[in-house]
């Protein structure tokens, strides 16, 4: 059974002037990119590469490296998943990415506890985003089957 993903998932995507897709680079999208859920994840990322670059340099190595890895967990997941030939094993790697985003929002609430001077209030609502796009997608799949 092929992979089907509805079109409530999917964003419309418009380069930039200056991307590199107008310089003929690439002519295509992965289905991964095209996927809400992806996108906000990339988002989360970021969000997430910039709250390390804030931590003392003792956690940098710590839990800076653990939240790096966990973030970028979730949106390798659900692209790896998006290349499954089922339903089915897109949902696995969906679970994997929401037990990922957990992970984050453990780490996330670990910093929140020992350096009162981070303010995380924008990760959290991005975690929240990434969670219920993450749910939704998992049950449409759900219901595809």
């Amino acid at each position: 059974m092929r992979v089907r993903v509805p079109p409530s998932a999917l964003i419309s995507f418009q380069p930039s002037a200056n991307s590199y897709w107008k310089a003929g680079y690439r002519s295509y999208m992965y289905k991964f990119e095209k996927l809400n859920v992806w996108q906000e994840s990339i988002k989360l990322g970021e969000i997430c590469y910039k709250i390390t670059s804030t931590l003392p340099n003792i956690e940098r190595n710590g839990l800076g490296d653990q939240l790096r890895r966990a973030v970028t967990s979730i949106l390798l997941n659900i692209a790896e998943g998006s290349g499954s030939g089922t339903d089915k094993e897109f949902k696995r790697y969906l679970y994997l990415s929401r037990k990922s985003l957990f992970e984050v929002v453990a780490i996330l609430k670990f910093i929140e506890k020992i350096y009162l001077k981070i303010n995380l209030m924008k990760v959290f609502v991005q975690c929240d985003l990434v969670g219920k796009l993450l749910n939704g997608l998992i049950k449409k799949l759900k219901s595809n089957s």
